[in-house]
């Protein structure tokens, strides 16, 4: 509380409910009443002690009420947090920056006022100019308003909230932003990114849409995620523009992740779902958990995108690593049955593609299918690519990897649509089981063809694999400044103060 001229303590500053009988009730018993009976909707579920950060909705409690309560029932209402840190995105005005709420010491709702910690907020402005205050980002602004009842009914007493809208397309900014707030980003404190997604396409469109976006913001990889966007924005499809409004305050939070964090859908609806007259636009809403490991969870990256948080690890113990002719039918039996799986198609069905992996009539199982390092998957559909996605790592036996890799490959690559059921006779499968990493100080020892290229600074990493050279024609130093640029993020010549790792690719 500040000092008015007299010396005397001025009134704090509440922030009023704008949105209170627009976007939810404005009764306090009636509001009350309203939330409790959408989070006794969903299960406690098993989360409730490692969130990190929920994404949430932001539209009208009617509509999206039901999506935000699945993630907000995740919460243990006996965890006392030190602060919540509120993200989202302007919807008034364009900031090219973030604005951080120190005009107000509290925010009201009809349930009461919660309030805001202004000496954080200051920090973060003074950590980073990109962190500014706009009062006309937030007097009118309902993303962060609808969240605080849900905290109100699910945690009680809530703690000090940081209210922050962000507003910028500019990739170098947002991760500006995620380096400042990532210190905060610990058990003490939660995070919560609102957002809605697909706006106003039909429900259909929606539905497909959607699915593609929530897929790669599972990934944890910010760049997954908007490849997501842009692969919408690119579809033909109306009105799919927008993915996620919130899209700039989801990216900042997948910035600050690393391999100890494993990002959980829980709910999607649309509002056609809830109104079921009008299919024709609709708005779609996601609710997601981020969970916190203590060990490192295995994170799946597509071929030749960046992987953000993964690290060089080696594939392989022994470099005389072979595969028999056997053990490589096994692999693409494997890699086919788990995409048969999802699929819903029997192994002894006509439409199950083994003409191109062929049959075995021994049973047994190679112990080296036991190794643990990484694979790629590719689908190929009349030679042209229809998915591919790979793992790096030691942590995961080889027969695992390529069932992973072969569903991810089908179903989660976003640049392609799920892979169809009557599309799987047509689907090629090719396996590159990949050798132990090896660290290189020149491009004196990378061999084109040969070698596979990690690249690895910072938080940022990205590969190509060996046979990427057979596809193109280039040079050596375009094969990397491509990797480097297109891939990892880092620019033509970013891979000259980066760490370089080769491989080789056993491909079949």
């Amino acid at each position: 509380m500040m000092n008015n001229n007299n010396g005397q303590p001025s009134p704090p500053v509440v922030r009023p409910a704008t949105q209170a009988n627009r976007f939810y009730v404005g009764n306090a018993q009636k509001l009350g009443r309203e939330v409790d009976s959408l989070l006794a909707l969903h299960s406690y579920g098993d989360l409730s002690d490692s969130v990190a950060a929920l994404i949430v909705p932001h539209a009208g409690y009617y509509f999206s009420g039901g999506v935000a309560a699945s993630a907000y029932k995740r919460l243990n209402p006996k965890k006392r947090y030190q602060r919540v840190f509120l993200l989202g995105p302007s919807h008034y005005v364009w900031l090219d920056g973030a604005s951080v709420n120190i005009g107000a010491d509290y925010y009201a709702t009809p349930l009461g006022n919660v309030k805001v910690d202004t000496e954080t907020a200051r920090v973060l402005m003074e950590a980073d100019s990109l962190f500014s205050y706009r009062e006309e980002a937030h007097s009118r602004e309902h993303c962060l308003e609808v969240q605080l009842p849900f905290l109100q009914r699910r945690l009680g007493d809530v703690p000090p909230i940081v209210p922050i809208i962000i507003s910028t397309n500019d990739y170098s900014k947002l991760q500006r932003m995620a380096e400042v707030l990532k210190p905060y980003f610990n058990e003490e404190n939660l995070f919560i990114v609102s957002s809605d997604f697909s706006h106003y396409p039909s429900y259909d469109d929606a539905v497909e849409a959607d699915a593609l976006t929530g897929k790669a913001l599972e990934s944890g990889i910010a760049e997954q995620f908007i490849a997501a966007i842009e692969a919408n924005a690119r579809s033909g499809k109306p009105h799919l523009e927008t993915s996620a409004c919130g899209e700039y305050a989801i990216i900042t939070l997948l910035l600050m992740l690393d391999r100890h964090y494993e990002v959980k859908h829980l709910f999607y609806q649309n509002s056609g779902d809830i109104d079921h007259h009008d299919h024709n636009r609709v708005v779609g809403y996601h609710s997601f958990a981020i969970v916190r490991h203590e060990k490192a969870s295995p994170v799946s990256a597509k071929t030749g995108a960046d992987s953000a948080h993964s690290t060089p690890v080696s594939a392989l113990s022994g470099s005389d690593f072979v595969l028999t002719e056997h053990d490589k039918q096994q692999l693409k039996q494997i890699a086919l049955q788990s995409i048969q799986d999802v699929l819903g198609v029997k192994p002894d069905s006509p439409a199950t593609g083994s003409s191109a992996i062929g049959s075995s009539d021994n049973n047994t199982q190679s112990s080296v299918l036991d190794k643990k390092c990484g694979a790629f998957v590719s689908l190929h559909k009349h030679g042209d690519l229809r998915g591919c996605m790979g793992h790096f790592g030691e942590d995961i036996p080889l027969r695992l990897v390529v069932a992973k890799m072969a569903q991810a490959a089908a179903f989660d690559d976003p640049r392609f649509h799920p892979l169809r059921r009557h599309e799987l006779d047509d689907v090629d499968i090719e396996i590159s089981v990949l050798t132990p990493m090896r660290r290189i100080y020149s491009l004196d020892e990378f061999e084109l063809h040969r070698h596979g290229l990690y690249i690895h600074k910072g938080r940022r990493s990205g590969t190509f694999l060996p046979q990427v050279a057979d596809q193109v024609d280039w040079t050596k130093e375009e094969f990397v400044g491509h990797c480097s640029r297109d891939k990892a993020g880092l620019g033509w010549n970013g891979w000259r103060d980066a760490e370089l790792y080769v491989y080789e690719a056993i491909v079949f």
